[in-house]
């Protein structure tokens, strides 16, 4: 038996031992490489897929700035985070007191005066982030005039409120986001107290859509025999021009009390 262990016979069968194993090993080996290759194919279709959401959270853009694709589709900042010099009091020319720029937010905590943009725009889209202090209370005006004492005289107003704890709040047609006054708007869609919500407003002829946090708000016909209607059955009947301008100034309102934050004020005109 000794001999039979150590003789040329046996050399050979470890040798067959030794290629089969390598052979096993060879064979897992590349199964495992198949495997982590598939998982990758599969792993980056999931990521091409979602892949503006994943390079919008990698590339998070600094807040009051531009990209540069917002520049090659015709955005502008109404305010850069430091001045307010795109701004006035309506019907005047320096801005209030009240209203001011603090770590790059434009700020209110008292009633003041409202405020305009130095130009005047007719067809847009504008984009702002806005937030409110517990049952506060403002607005985002377009196509103002200066031709009434106050702008809601003449502008439609995109409602900015704390909807569980303010007044209007409990109304759809004055809650957050709506057409105020008008025309309700869907619930849940406002962020609580001292959250940052995203605001949109799509005015082109006379068509204009308010957006809340991705929710269409707003979506209505300036002259339309609807709006007709709803505008007699308001208080803005008192005022013929109401919303009949075709260009006008973008308006901030300042006159209700608590605190106001808006920042990422931008626009871009479309033709």
């Amino acid at each position: 038996m000794s001999s039979n262990l150590n003789g040329p016979g046996a050399a050979l069968a470890r040798s067959l031992t030794m290629l089969a194993s390598l052979s096993r090993g060879a064979a897992t080996c590349c199964l495992g490489v198949t495997l982590v290759m598939a998982c990758a194919t599969r792993q980056g279709g999931s990521d091409s897929a979602n892949g503006e959401m994943a390079s919008a959270t990698m590339t998070e853009q600094q807040p009051n700035t531009l990209s540069d694709a917002e520049r090659r589709a015709g955005w502008r900042l109404l305010f850069d985070g430091t001045s307010l010099s795109n701004w006035r009091q309506y019907q005047g020319d320096s801005v209030p007191a009240a209203w001011r720029v603090e770590n790059g937010l434009i700020t209110k905590n008292v009633g003041t005066r409202d405020i305009v943009t130095r130009e005047q725009f007719g067809d847009f889209e504008l984009t702002f982030d806005w937030k409110v202090s517990t049952g506060g209370n403002a607005g985002v005006f377009y196509r103002a005039t200066e031709e009434y004492d106050h702008v809601y005289w003449s502008a439609p107003e995109y409602q900015l409120l704390d909807d569980p704890n303010a007044r209007d709040g409990q109304v759809a047609k004055t809650s957050a986001g709506a057409a105020y006054a008008l025309y309700d708007a869907p619930r849940g869609a406002v962020k609580p107290a001292g959250e940052w919500n995203s605001g949109r407003i799509l005015v082109r002829g006379n068509h204009v859509e308010h957006w809340l946090n991705g929710t269409k708000m707003a979506d209505y016909e300036i002259g339309s025999p609807d709006w007709e209607a709803r505008v007699k059955g308001s208080k803005f009947v008192d005022w013929p021009n109401y919303a009949r301008a075709k260009r006008g100034f973008i308006a901030l309102q300042g006159d209700h009390g608590g605190d106001l934050a808006l920042r990422n004020i931008k626009i871009r005109e479309l033709k």
